[in-house]
């Protein structure tokens, strides 16, 4: 059977908070220029560290890291390390394709150093059965021997992915990956750490302020991770929240926009009719001529992705070009594969979910608070999680010593919301300072010359925005 990257949970025990990664030596990275780099200046390098940071003198394995040096090496002040998203995203693939999500000036001041998170890309990747993958029960569970069939298809999944991978699997959760990254700071020469975490990567950031407050010099919680919200039903219920925020701001804009391709269209109507068709398998993929778009694609990969980035007009050509498409004859959709690093999600978020009855019951919190938006990939997430052992579960973040932390979030940003950050500001207490970007997306450090000003002077300066910090949207 063909083996690939897949999903799966995790199991293993919690580690010391600060389990010797200091032993890593100054100057233990020889980098290298990266293979078949995209856009040439980065290079590679791997770092050897404990499969288990509670045992550090046991098994190894190479965590693949990338940099591109400062442009101006006489204005260099050090390192900054950036902590990918997903859970699943490649740093090393940021650094070597480019590094354009930060402003010309942090690029002139820092090495731009990122890495792939332990399970991730190039260091030791979850590898699964191909077949096995192939045979995920669907998200849409009809009764209670669904739910039976879901936990045991987790399990043997679990074995499988484990049997593959190897020791790694068992220890996959952010936990591990803060003393990852504490290496590599020590790696580095760096006596404290410059950070930029983005989406995942801020619950990454936010745990190493709290492993090691007096270790971080700067850092940028980057569309931001609430890992206090505890209970399944609040962590569903906000994600939809966020995410159909997302579908009325596109609502709001088409409608306000005589170049949107759905302007002067009931939007909503528009969209349930594509909504059905795609339930019955009778909506062609616009990627893939005479093959339907599932119901779970539709929405995930077609209009929510496109949330990220705020691609308002690109959505709306897509929907009215879906719209105006011939329905395809009834038939069956496969059930999309999940994020590599499904297993990372698994071992940092325990939603446990006791039955069929209270799995429904959630469904329904999700289906109506984001009406528009049905089978959105985190009740999938928590789908996949069923029955998987949590080593690093959600807990109140409290980072006592640590310096000033910019805390940045998008008012409308279709994954982490901006109560998350909000709430995430409040917990670092004097340490956190919430900067508000007044717009719409995932991600919003460079949007405009006010973010921009803001993060360049906290990185390089130390300068921290005024309490109460906003800055106006920019044209979309």
């Amino acid at each position: 059977m063909a083996a690939v990257t897949g999903i799966a949970t995790v199991a293993g025990l919690a580690i010391a908070p600060q389990a010797g990664a200091a032993t890593v030596a100054a100057g233990a990275v020889r980098w290298a220029p990266c293979v078949s780099a995209d856009t040439p200046g980065a290079e590679c390098a791997t770092l050897e560290v404990p499969v288990d940071w509670a045992h550090p003198d046991g098994a190894t394995f190479g965590l693949a890291i990338a940099r591109r040096k400062a442009t101006d090496p006489d204005a260099r002040v050090g390192s900054m390390v950036f902590g990918p998203g997903g859970p699943g995203d490649s740093g090393v693939e940021r650094v070597v394709g480019g590094i354009s999500r930060f402003s010309p000036e942090v690029r002139r001041r820092f090495d731009i150093v990122s890495f792939d998170p332990r399970g991730v890309g190039d260091s030791n990747p979850v590898t699964c059965s191909g077949d096995l993958l192939a045979g995920r029960p669907s998200a849409e569970l009809s009764n209670q021997a669904d739910f039976d069939a879901t936990l045991a298809y987790n399990s043997r999944l679990r074995a499988d992915c484990r049997a593959r991978t190897g020791p790694v699997f068992d220890h996959l959760d952010s936990a591990q990956t803060v003393q990852d990254l504490e290496a590599l700071r020590a790696a580095l020469g760096e006596g404290r750490l410059t950070f930029h975490g983005s989406s995942y990567g801020t619950l990454l950031g936010a745990q190493y302020a709290e492993t090691y407050p007096r270790r971080v010099r700067s850092m940028v919680l980057e569309s931001v991770i609430d890992h206090s919200v505890t209970s399944t039903r609040d962590f569903l219920r906000s994600e939809a929240a966020s995410a159909q925020d997302s579908f009325d701001e596109f609502v709001k804009w088409c409608a306000a926009q005589s170049s949107c391709a759905l302007h002067g269209h009931d939007i909503r109507a528009v969209w349930q009719g594509l909504l059905d068709r795609a339930r019955r398998g009778e909506l062609e993929d616009p990627a893939k001529p005479g093959t339907a778009l599932s119901l779970a694609d539709l929405v995930n990969k077609s209009a929510l992705k496109r949330f990220y980035g705020a691609d308002y007009a690109e959505l709306a050509t897509s929907i009215a070009g879906m719209a105006a498409s011939s329905p395809l004859p009834a038939s069956p959709t496969s059930v999309a594969p999940l994020p590599p690093a499904t297993p990372v999600f698994c071992a940092d978020w325990h939603l446990p979910v006791r039955d069929y009855q209270e799995y429904t019951s959630l469904v329904g919190v999700m289906n109506r608070t984001a009406p528009d938006l049905p089978q959105l990939l985190p009740i999938q997430m928590a789908a996949a999680c069923l029955g998987a052992p949590t080593t690093n579960p959600q807990h109140r973040l409290t980072a006592h010593g640590a310096p000033p932390i910019l805390v940045s979030n998008a008012l409308h940003d279709p994954a982490t919301g901006y109560p998350w950050a909000v709430s995430v500001a409040r917990q670092l207490g004097r340490s956190g300072a919430l900067l508000t970007y007044e717009g719409r997306g995932h991600g919003s450090v460079t949007s405009g010359p006010c973010m921009e000003n803001a993060v360049d002077d906290y990185l390089i300066d130390l300068t921290v925005p005024p309490r109460g910090a906003r800055c106006p949207a920019t044209s979309s």
